[in-house]
């Protein structure tokens, strides 16, 4: 080095072993271990959860997913479950579609769907409206009475409406007692009206899940955009257009996917009380799943029931999450 270039060196502070060097190599060294230190308890910290999550990850994988991936496998052959599996590639999944007795299980569940879904929803929507509108005499009971299925099984709901509808049940008497005995049927035992029945037990069932769920959201809703629409000089029908249901958005979206996803899972309620009868009024996809896996063992048919289901409850979550999610 030249005594001109170590003098420029020694006026900037930047050569070797001036002022500013040692400043600027001591920064360099002090900073560098603690953004080491600080990578390395990043890189402990994500061990650390990943190592807390493990058992809940593996048996998540042992439940649920292995037995996801061999349900898909199986819905590619013909199996009873006993003899040697035949493959048959998409048959399965074919007679889904094609099978008249398979096809029917899908016009029964939009007909449940109807039920257990749109028709709640919009009773809860109008109970939720009628409660935050303002204080009524009853309206605790009210509440109760309706968000009573949530608190018991499927099981007793069923069977507890099975007794109702049964020929001398308390529907039938009670239709006597006014006269209109000919209006008296065995409402399950009916092609007409079985599907319809059963629907009726899915509404009461999720009417209650909904009027709460709509009357949290609407507590969540600011009192001044009520005010506002009041000073527009808004009634009580264009209040609720105007601000109550689109305060519910959210909420609305968590009850259509519940409970539509409940419509097409739809085995309990239908089991104990029609087994799918009469004939094929109310089976639905998952009784003949059932069926097909128990009681006429195909094991593959069973299986492409149950991946097509999962296929639609997948996508009707995804529609509704994207929907709601736009403003």
């Amino acid at each position: 080095m030249s005594i001109a270039q170590a003098g420029a060196a020694l006026s900037s502070g930047t050569g070797d072993g001036g002022p500013g060097g040692d400043q600027t190599d001591t920064r360099a060294i002090l900073s560098r271990p603690r953004r080491t230190r600080g990578s390395h308890a990043r890189r402990r910290m994500r061990w650390a959860g990943l190592l807390f999550a493990a058992p809940g990850l593996l048996i998540y994988a042992g439940v649920v997913l292995w037995p996801l991936i061999q349900s898909v496998q199986y819905s590619f052959y013909k199996w009873d479950g006993i003899t040697t599996a035949v493959w048959v590639g998409f048959d399965n999944y074919l007679a889904f579609f094609t099978d008249p007795v398979l096809r029917s299980t899908l016009g029964n569940v939009l007909v449940l769907i109807g039920f257990f879904a749109l028709l709640p929803i919009a009773l809860g929507l109008l109970s939720a409206a009628l409660i935050t509108t303002g204080k009524r005499p009853g309206m605790a009971v009210f509440r109760w009475i309706f968000f009573l299925p949530q608190v018991l099984t499927s099981v007793v709901i069923a069977l507890l409406f099975k007794r109702m509808y049964a020929p001398e049940g308390p529907i039938n008497e009670a239709l006597r007692a006014v006269g209109l005995d000919a209006l008296t049927k065995n409402w399950l035992g009916d092609f007409t009206w079985a599907l319809p029945a059963v629907g009726l037990i899915g509404t009461w069932v999720t009417f209650g899940f909904c009027m709460v769920l709509f009357i949290a959201g609407a507590s969540s809703i600011s009192p001044d955009l009520y005010e506002a629409a009041r000073m527009d000089g808004a009634g009580p029908i264009r209040e609720f257009f105007a601000v109550t249901l689109p305060g519910l958005r959210g909420q609305i979206a968590v009850a259509l996917t519940l409970t539509i996803t409940a419509a097409l899972r739809a085995f309990d309620l239908v089991w104990i009380t029609t087994r799918g009868g009469p004939g094929t009024s109310t089976l639905t996809p998952a009784v003949a799943l059932y069926k097909a896996a128990f009681v006429n063992p195909d094991v593959g048919q069973a299986a492409a029931i149950g991946v097509v289901m999962a296929v639609l409850c997948l996508i009707i979550a995804i529609v509704i999450t994207r929907v709601a999610d736009k403003e």
